[in-house]
């Protein structure tokens, strides 16, 4: 899948669904903020959720003080469907538009945030991208938290084929810059029921 239809695929989504009609909704996206905390980055560090879209995650971190968030996604739609949900609180906050594969980030950031983009890229060429950015995104000492769906998880999401990973996998696609410090398992419940299994991994940049 090329950048053009990936961004008019997830432009259709959240542009037909509403927030809750979504596999991927979580009122309380509590696994990523206790990995968040854990990384134990000040109030003033510089975020970015990278396929964040609208997300809730966004809210809890301005909830909890952070200042410096930046919310990246292919769809407009997504990001403004959480700006219009944040209201002006939602005005600290960057919105980007663009898919991480091709996007040249202006700026460094302490901490990076995926909850189920990285394993939407199926192709090996898109992966490389996506580190390279990754590499250049985030400041040596950064921290990194990629969620994906684990091995026993689904295979696909969304219509779209999907690459499964464990930690290990995960790290060996990240390769030598990014350390593993942490992992986690968590059962995501869907709006229909179902469960859906991930693995959280967290990584320090060299």
């Amino acid at each position: 899948m090329n950048d053009l239809d990936r961004q008019a695929h997830w432009q259709s989504v959240y542009a037909t669904k509403a927030e809750r009609e979504v596999s991927w909704f979580q009122e309380d996206p509590a696994p990523s903020l206790d990995l968040i905390a854990e990384a134990g980055i000040s109030a003033n560090a510089g975020i970015i959720d990278v396929g964040g879209g609208a997300s809730r995650l966004v809210d809890g971190l301005l909830e909890r003080g952070f200042s410096r968030i930046a919310i990246l996604d292919l769809s407009a739609e997504a990001l403004e469907a959480a700006k219009e949900r944040l209201g002006p609180r939602g005005d600290a906050v960057a919105w980007i538009v663009a898919d991480v594969t091709t996007w040249n980030p202006p700026d460094t950031y302490d901490l990076w945030h995926d909850r189920a983009a990285f394993h939407f890229l199926t192709d090996p060429a898109d992966r490389e991208a996506y580190v390279a950015c990754l590499k250049k995104a985030v400041r040596p000492g950064g921290h990194v938290i990629i969620a994906t769906f684990a091995p026993d998880g689904p295979e696909r999401c969304s219509g779209l084929p999907i690459v499964r990973y464990d930690p290990e996998a995960l790290s060996a696609t990240l390769g030598p810059y990014f350390d593993l410090v942490g992992s986690r398992r968590h059962d995501h419940v869907t709006p229909g029921g179902n469960t859906q299994r991930f693995q959280f991994s967290r990584f320090l940049r060299r």
